[in-house]
């Protein structure tokens, strides 16, 4: 890999505004998926130990080359405490927030003004992931409590939970769907990464395949997962210092006579210094940033 001083120039981040607002840790910031096109404006999503989740957008300003960001709306007084994690429908029209006070809320965007339609409860304790399916059908949430839970849209902002997914033996730290397939891959606190689909009766939902340490993963906490864009490869990050790329040339919800399609690809090292929180891969390049 290229050293810091020889890196391509299309690589280099240049800081083009700091958005100010939140009292406490930004944890997680998201991009709605259908701004910023065809004229739209950009806006995204960040979350915080403030209990707010802030709405972002960018809008021309006159006499400069720069769109300038400004905080659109504040969405308060439904978390009581820390959001850690928020996540856009694939339409761009609902937002899942998930916080340590057991909730996952869900907000409708109309008109640029945000209402919060439905309050998700189930997990014991801290929420610490939320993810929409490809379709936008299905939500998956995890949290300390070790499980993952798997919720479906009803018509009239309605969600119900068609699955309680329990395998990890520690927190789970986040979840994230596959880009095309309804398959859910979720990272804990005890070094693994599980695969979930459903089952050949579609009843119910199965760990299809664990990545840990026993097939070359992860020796310590998994923090976050990505994959790219066709989703025939995924990037994982670690307490361990390490990211690993796996690889899978099949469908992946298919089982195969060694466990599971996923295969460990390589292992990146020796860039980061302390743990690795996150990771994401590049939906227009090859490229991985963490």
């Amino acid at each position: 890999m290229q050293s810091e001083n020889n890196l391509d120039e299309s690589l280099q981040l240049r800081e083009v505004q700091e958005l100010q607002g939140h009292t406490d840790t930004v944890w997680a910031v998201a991009w709605n998926p259908v701004t910023g096109i065809g004229g739209a404006p950009s806006m995204l999503a960040s979350c915080s130990g403030d209990k707010t989740v802030r709405i972002w957008e960018n809008t021309p300003t006159p006499n400069t080359t720069s769109p300038s960001w400004a905080c659109k709306a504040v969405l308060e007084e439904t978390h009581t405490r820390t959001v850690r994690s928020c996540a856009w429908s694939p339409n761009g029209k609902l937002l899942a927030t998930a916080s340590f006070d057991a909730t996952t809320a869900i907000w409708e965007n109309v008109g640029g003004d945000f209402e919060c339609i439905a309050s998700l409860e189930g997990h014991e304790n801290e929420v610490k992931s939320v993810s929409w399916s490809a379709s936008g059908m299905l939500l998956a949430t995890c949290g300390r409590d070790k499980s993952v839970w798997i919720w479906e849209v009803q018509p009239g902002n309605e969600f119900e939970c068609v699955s309680v997914l329990q395998g990890h033996t520690q927190d789970v730290k986040m979840v994230q769907w596959h880009p095309n397939l309804d398959i859910l891959v979720s990272a804990s606190y005890d070094n693994s990464i599980k695969v979930w689909a459903e089952d050949g009766d579609g009843d119910d939902w199965a760990c299809m395949q664990t990545l840990g340490n026993s097939v070359s993963g992860h020796t310590s906490t998994v923090w976050s997962v990505s994959f790219n864009s066709s989703g025939d490869r995924m990037v994982s990050c670690s307490d361990d210092l390490t990211l690993m790329v796996w690889d899978t040339s099949i469908n992946p919800a298919e089982r195969s006579g060694n466990g599971g399609p996923w295969k460990h690809l390589c292992t990146i090292s020796g860039y980061h210094d302390r743990t690795i929180f996150s990771v994401h891969w590049s939906r227009l390049m090859a490229h991985r940033i963490s």
